[in-house]
């Protein structure tokens, strides 16, 4: 049975304790667009006002536990992308209490999720570019978040966790337009791209954007996890 409650031989009981939370940046790719999972507080202090979706750290769970227990609750979604991005802990960073938060991001396919469970827990999609300031000391995580996704897409092949399972050359570019907030050369793209041998070329046109459309691939995943695991210079970017 999950036990809630501290255990029963707590040594530093006479300390004072604080609010150990986790806040997680919900990355989604959605027709070009970076987009964020964020949500209206339904807490004081700001209750009603946009915010990251976090919770409280349980006493049986540990932080990433708790940040994935979180983006299950909202999303439905298990075995995605997350990862632990920084511990805030500034004094006075929130009103409501002295509290400390593990903040993590994750990257998820905007079509996966469970939508009658994010319209329920009242989530919303935000164009990256057009989100408002949020609460505490939000807007610090996402731009720390989105500066290790800039590094991560350098270095790692992140797009198997943001784009549709089969896609487009030129929606590839998009999603590294949008992490990177380039322009990119089409042509350099496409050259270092396949340069990596990491797409199967499929026998499937998109042709949503034209008559001609635009050939289909998928990710070869055993190529994409050994690159996962040693990594490449994706060189295109300037920062």
């Amino acid at each position: 049975m999950e036990q809630n409650t501290l255990p029963l031989n707590d040594l530093y009981a006479p300390e004072k304790r604080i609010y150990v939370a986790t806040d997680c940046i919900i990355f989604g790719f959605d027709k070009g667009i970076l987009k964020l999972l964020v949500f209206e507080r339904r807490v004081d202090p700001f209750k009603g006002t946009l915010s990251l979706i976090g919770s409280f750290v349980k006493p049986n769970e540990a932080a990433n536990d708790a940040a994935r227990r979180v983006l299950n609750e909202i999303t439905g979604l298990d075995n995605i992308f997350m990862e632990e991005l920084k511990t805030y802990s500034d004094v006075e960073r929130d009103p409501g209490a002295r509290c400390i938060s593990i903040a993590h991001y994750a990257l998820i396919r905007i079509d996966d999720y469970d939508k009658e469970l994010v319209e329920k827990h009242g989530a919303i999609w935000y164009e990256f570019d057009k989100l408002p300031k949020l609460v505490l000391d939000h807007d610090i995580m996402i731009e720390d978040a989105l500066s290790r996704l800039r590094r991560k897409a350098k270095f790692y092949p992140i797009g198997f966790e943001l784009l549709p399972k089969k896609f487009t050359i030129p929606q590839f570019q998009k999603l590294y337009e949008a992490i990177f907030q380039q322009t990119l050369d089409t042509r350099n793209f496409r050259k270092k791209l396949m340069s990596l041998k990491l797409l199967i070329a499929l026998d499937e046109k998109d042709k949503s954007g034209s008559k001609k459309g635009a050939f289909l691939y998928k990710f070869d995943y055993k190529k994409y996890k050994r690159l996962q695991q040693k990594g490449f210079n994706f060189s295109l970017f300037k920062n």
